[in-house]
């Protein structure tokens, strides 16, 4: 099946790098689990622009996107704005999962199940064709 093209600004891309190189612990402990296709083999990208925005992981073959939130995003302002992103993003059938900092690094293991197991409730079982 091919790959489901999601628009982005153009003007993003040189941001999205500089996130790359100022990455947060949270970002970097996260990024060391996903990069490579080591996770389930699936491809993982960080800092990423889609539509007008930057998300912090995403992968295209689960339509999944991961945003590690700091503590700025506790102001009722950054909420309201992260779900007017998490519903822009909807529309092009992605699913946000979000985590805070220090989720990330004080309980990762935790983090990393709470990805598996979107991952398990996603991925389509091959078809049992022939089995009785």
């Amino acid at each position: 099946m091919p790959r489901k093209i999601i628009p982005y600004n153009p003007k993003l891309k040189d941001l999205a790098r500089k996130l790359r190189k100022d990455s947060t612990l949270g970002e970097i402990l996260l990024w060391r689990e996903l990069k490579g296709k080591q996770y389930f083999e699936y491809d993982f990208h960080r800092q990423m622009p889609l539509l007008n925005y930057i998300v912090d992981f995403y992968c295209s073959e689960l339509n999944l996107v991961i945003e590690i939130d700091g503590n700025y995003h506790n102001h009722q302002e950054k909420v309201e704005a992260d779900q007017i992103r998490d519903e822009e993003l909807a529309k092009y059938n992605l699913t946000v999962i979000r985590f805070s900092e220090t989720e990330v690094k004080k309980d990762i293991a935790n983090v990393l199940r709470t990805i598996e197991q979107h991952i398990v409730e996603h991925t389509p079982y091959p078809s049992q064709e022939g089995s009785i």
